[in-house]
C-alpha cells in the first residue's frame, strides 16, 4: 500500500459545488458516522453554551428523511433516545457525480469505478441513550442480513440494500419533472435515507430518534483532522489489493499491520475499518473493527483535549459539515445534555446476531430470526426482563427465490436441541459458565464445564450426529463455523473458547474453580459474581466491544 502519512494529498475534489463525496464502505462509514457522533455528543461534555453550540452547529446539512419513519415508527415506551449511524458505500458526491477515478483507486483504495458498491448501507449502527442516563448501548446491523425491506417493493432484500433500491425508484418517478441533477440526486437520496431508517425500525422495533449519514471522503477528512490514530489488533494481517478480473470480484485495502498497537493516519485508518478481505469471519470481523475504531476515535478526543477545547472543536466541525448529513429535528443543545454517557467510555457494542449463511438468487446473504432481534433489543433497553427464547424462525421468510442447493441447517432457525459442552481457554474468568448458561437458556442442555485442554486463537464449535442444525447457529453466536467430528457423540456440541474471547461481564475472580464442572451444567447465578451485563447472556455475534480505551480486535 503507498504510503499515506501526514503529508499525504489530499483527495482532490470537482471544482465548483459542493464538495465531492466518495464510496462509503460498510467499516468506513461506521468510523465516520461514529466521528461524527462523537463529536457532536462531545460538545456537551465540554461545557460549552447554547450560543458557542449553536455556533459550532449551523451549517450542517439536514434531511427531513425521519419525517415519514417517524409517522410509522413503533411507540416510544419512555425518554430514551435511539440514534442511528448511517455508512453510505457510494463513490459519488453529492450532488450525485462521479468522484475521480484515481482518487477512488489510488488515494482511498476503493475500486477503479465510481459504479462499484451502488447506494449501498455498509455500516448501520444503533446507538441507545437511556432516559436516565448510564451506559449507552450501541448495536451493529450485519449489512447482509437478508430482511423484509420498506420502501419501493417491500419484499426481501440485504438490509444494506434498502436505500439504493428506494432511491433508484424514486428517480424512475423524478426523471422528466425538469430537476436540476443536484436536486433529482438530493431527492431520491431522501427517499433512500428514509426507507433504511423504517427497515432498521421495523426489524429492531424501536423508533429512531435521529441519524447520521457520512461517507467515504467525510471518514477520510475526519480520519485527517483527528491522525494519527492509535488501534490494536489480535494478530498481525495483511490484506493485499487483488484486481478485479472476469472470474474474480477483486478487492483488498493494501492494509499490512502487525499485532498489537498500531498509529494510523488517514489512508490507513480507511483500510482498517473496510478490510473484509484475509479475516476469519470477513464482514461480521469487519463489523469489529468498526466498532472498535469508534471507541479509539472517542478516547483519542477525551484524553488529548479536544473535548472542552473551542477552537480544536470548531476545525473538526468544519471537517464534519462537508460531509455529515443529520436529520433536521437535531436539537444540538438538547442532544448535549446526553453526550456526557457518549465521551466518558460508558459505551457497549455488539453485534446482533445471524441465524446462519445462505445463498438466495446467487447472493451470500446473513439468515436472521427477527422475533429473536425484537426480543434482543427490547431486554436489552430495558423494555423487556422476560428471558429471550429460543430461536423460532431464520427470518428467511418469503419473498425471494431460494438456491435449491443450499443447506437447510445453514438456514435452519428451529429450536436448539442436543447438549453443549463449553470450555475456556481465554483467560477470561468464569467464561465457561457464563457461556453454558446463555445457550441453556436458547434451548440447550448444559452439559461439561471447564477448562479447555487446547488452546485455540478463535473460538470452536464441533458437533456430533444429528446436531447440525443446533451447532450452526451455536457457531454463528461467535462468528465462526461449526465443524462435524466423529469423536463428539451424537446429539452432543463441544464449544471451546478461544484465547482472544473477551466478554463484557468478565470479572476479576481467580478462582480455577470458576469454569470446574461435569455434566450437572454451570453454576448458579449469583455465586460471587458481579452483576452481570444483560449483554453477556444473550446470543450476540461474536465478542462486545467496550469503550473507554483501545480495545484489541481480528
Amino acid at each position: 500500500m503507498a504510503d499515506s502519512g501526514q503529508g499525504q494529498a489530499r483527495p482532490r475534489r470537482p471544482q465548483g459545488g459542493r464538495p465531492a463525496r466518495s464510496r462509503l464502505s460498510p467499516a468506513l462509514v461506521a468510523g465516520r458516522a461514529a466521528a461524527c457522533a462523537v463529536s457532536v455528543a462531545v460538545l456537551g461534555a465540554s461545557g460549552f453554551t447554547w450560543y458557542e453550540l449553536k455556533d459550532l452547529s449551523d451549517g450542517l446539512t439536514t434531511s427531513s428523511a425521519l419525517d415519514e419513519a417517524r409517522r410509522n415508527a413503533p411507540p416510544h415506551l419512555d425518554k430514551s433516545v435511539n440514534l442511528l449511524l448511517i455508512g453510505l458505500d457510494s463513490r459519488k458526491d453529492m450532488d450525485g457525480n462521479d468522484l475521480p477515478p484515481d482518487v477512488v483507486e489510488n488515494e482511498l483504495h476503493a475500486g477503479s469505478s465510481s459504479d462499484i458498491g451502488g447506494y449501498n448501507t455498509n455500516s448501520l449502527i444503533v446507538l441507545h441513550i437511556p432516559a436516565n442516563g448510564g451506559k449507552v448501548t450501541a448495536l451493529s446491523v450485519p449489512r447482509d442480513d437478508y430482511v423484509q425491506t420498506v420502501g419501493a417493493d417491500g419484499r426481501m432484500h440485504k438490509i444494506k440494500e434498502a436505500y439504493g433500491i428506494a432511491k433508484d425508484a424514486a428517480e424512475g418517478k423524478l426523471q422528466g419533472k425538469g430537476l436540476s441533477k443536484a436536486e433529482l440526486e438530493r431527492q431520491s437520496r431522501e427517499a433512500g435515507r428514509s426507507a433504511t431508517i423504517q427497515t432498521v425500525q421495523k426489524l429492531l422495533d424501536i423508533p429512531i430518534d435521529h441519524f447520521a449519514e457520512v461517507n467515504l471522503i467525510g471518514f477520510y477528512d475526519i480520519a485527517k483532522a483527528l491522525q494519527p490514530i492509535r488501534v490494536c489488533l489480535n494478530h498481525p494481517v495483511s490484506d493485499p489489493i487483488v484486481a478485479r478480473t472476469a472470474t474474480h470480484e477483486g478487492g483488498g485495502t493494501g492494509l499490512k499491520l502487525p499485532a498489537g498497537y498500531s498509529d494510523l493516519n488517514a489512508a490507513d485508518a480507511l483500510s482498517f475499518v473496510r478490510q473484509r478481505h484475509n479475516l476469519p469471519n470477513g464482514d461480521l470481523d469487519r463489523t469489529h473493527r468498526q466498532q472498535a475504531f469508534i471507541a479509539s476515535v472517542e478516547y483519542k478526543l477525551k484524553q488529548q483535549g479536544v473535548v472542552g477545547d473551542l477552537g480544536q472543536m470548531q476545525k473538526l466541525f468544519d471537517v464534519v459539515k462537508k460531509d455529515v448529513v443529520i436529520d433536521n429535528r437535531w436539537d444540538i443543545l438538547d442532544f448535549a445534555q446526553q453526550a456526557p454517557n457518549l465521551t466518558g467510555g460508558n459505551v457497549e457494542f455488539n453485534t446482533l446476531p445471524i441465524s446462519g449463511f445462505r445463498t438466495i438468487g446467487g447472493e451470500a446473504v446473513n439468515t436472521v430470526n427477527p422475533d429473536l432481534i425484537k426480543r434482543i433489543v427490547q431486554q436489552l433497553f430495558g423494555h423487556d426482563t422476560a428471558p429471550v427464547p429460543a430461536p423460532s424462525d431464520s427470518g428467511g421468510g418469503s419473498g425471494g427465490s431460494g438456491d435449491p442447493g443450499a443447506s437447510p441447517a445453514a438456514d435452519s432457525g428451529s429450536p436448539l436441541r442436543g447438549t453443549v459442552d463449553v470450555y475456556n481457554a481465554s483467560n477470561v474468568s468464569r467464561a465457561a459458565a457464563n457461556e453454558s448458561r446463555a445457550l441453556a437458556d436458547l434451548g440447550l442442555k448444559a452439559g461439561r464445564v471447564g477448562e479447555a485442554g487446547s488452546h485455540p486463537r478463535s473460538t470452536t464449535v464441533v458437533y456430533g450426529a444429528g446436531a447440525k442444525g443446533s451447532a450452526e447457529q451455536v457457531a454463528a453466536r461467535y462468528g465462526v463455523t461449526a465443524t462435524a467430528s466423529s469423536a463428539v457423540p451424537a446429539g452432543r456440541i463441544v464449544v471451546t473458547l478461544g484465547t482472544s474471547y473477551t466478554a463484557a461481564s468478565a470479572t476479576s475472580s481467580n478462582d480455577p474453580s470458576d469454569d470446574a464442572g461435569s455434566d450437572q451444567g454451570s453454576a448458579a447465578p449469583g455465586d460471587g459474581d458481579a452483576t452481570p451485563d444483560p449483554a453477556s447472556t444473550l446470543p450476540m455475534q461474536g465478542p462486545a466491544v467496550k469503550a473507554g480505551g483501545i480495545p484489541c480486535v481480528d
